[in-house]
């Protein structure tokens, strides 16, 4: 794996990154941005932000990020584009029009083409002053991993490729080469953030991200994403593409190999992490079970409903996804 113009001698550790600006802490929380109810309390399982603290503000925006931070989620789960400039930009569609004021695909623009437009007013049309104002809500990587810099606590990133990509692999690279400008350890897949640490994880549904990523990246911070694939997932990818009905059967089947293909990588231990469905979870307890027998780590998504996380936690499933980290902490500390 080559990093073209990399400029990995100016890495930079996140204790050096200017500080965002912050807003106020609220009273149930510690000046790490930590609840004091959980201070010194077990946690059954490790919490990441889906897109940030989504349930309650946009997804992947800093208002979303920043929230997550301050409820106390482990890690921000974060998924990734390639610019036509070749920015890594926080977006899950690969189109614009769900979550912003564009049209058309996200690759087609530049990052400051990206910039100016509104990716928060969709779900929130007034977001609080102290988590930015609207043209700061688009967040690149580099954003990201400078609000984490500054969480003041040891944080996680969960960063997931999205393919297909019309940039093939350089998606990957670029990320890597990101990282690595930022300080990143590639054994142990951490950042330095003064007296504290990121630990950063790659996911990705593309079997091929995450064997290209195995290059670099130890198989203990790789997890392979998958989903039991029905009906309509099928006719969700098939949505916006001419003569669907002639080509969904070529599509369910290549959905399923990509799943089972997945699935290869966790009982070959390739990627050392499973990123199950709930859904998934709750039809294949016996695949999950096998997993967890013999030290495999589990990621669930999209985890929101309170039976979800209970059904998780009496499995022993070791980290969670959710929408809304603040009340998922809540159900799984002791």
């Amino acid at each position: 794996m080559t990093f073209p113009n990399a400029e990995v001698q100016q890495a930079q550790p996140l204790s050096r990154v200017p500080a965002p600006v912050l807003h106020t802490i609220p009273e149930d929380l510690d000046a790490v941005g930590v609840p004091r109810r959980l201070t010194g309390i077990r946690r059954r399982a490790a919490v990441f932000a889906h897109r940030g603290s989504s349930g309650l503000f946009p997804e992947h925006t800093r208002a979303a990020y920043l929230r997550a931070i301050e409820e106390g989620a482990d890690g921000l789960e974060i998924d990734v584009h390639l610019t036509r400039d070749g920015e890594v930009v926080c977006f899950h569609d690969p189109t614009l029009e769900r979550t912003s004021d564009g049209s058309g695909p996200l690759a087609d623009l530049t990052l400051a083409q990206l910039r100016r437009l509104d990716v928060s007013s969709w779900k929130t049309p007034k977001l609080p002053g102290e988590y930015g104002a609207r043209h700061e809500q688009l967040m690149t990587l580099q954003d990201t991993l400078e609000l984490l810099g500054q969480a003041g606590r040891d944080m996680r990133l969960a960063v997931e490729m999205k393919h297909p990509s019309p940039y093939g692999h350089r998606l990957e690279e670029r990320v890597l080469q990101i990282l690595l400008t930022f300080g990143w350890d590639p054994e142990t897949s951490l950042i330095p953030a003064g007296e504290h640490r990121v630990e950063v994880s790659f996911m990705s549904f593309a079997p091929g991200s995450v064997l290209h990523l195995a290059e670099m990246v130890p198989a203990e911070k790789l997890c392979a994403l998958f989903g039991t694939v029905t009906e309509a997932h099928v006719a969700k990818r098939l949505e916006h593409l001419r003569f669907s009905a002639a080509v969904k059967p070529v599509v369910a089947a290549v959905m399923r190999g990509a799943m089972k293909d997945s699935e290869a990588l966790v009982w070959n231990r390739t990627a050392g992490l499973a990123g199950p469905a709930i859904s998934y979870v709750r039809s294949h307890k016996a695949e999950v079970k096998a997993w967890l027998a013999r030290g495999s780590r589990l990621r669930v998504w999209t985890v929101d409903e309170p039976d979800d996380v209970a059904l998780l936690l009496s499995l022993g499933v070791q980290e969670i996804t959710t929408n809304y980290p603040h009340r998922t902490l809540e159900a799984v500390t002791v």
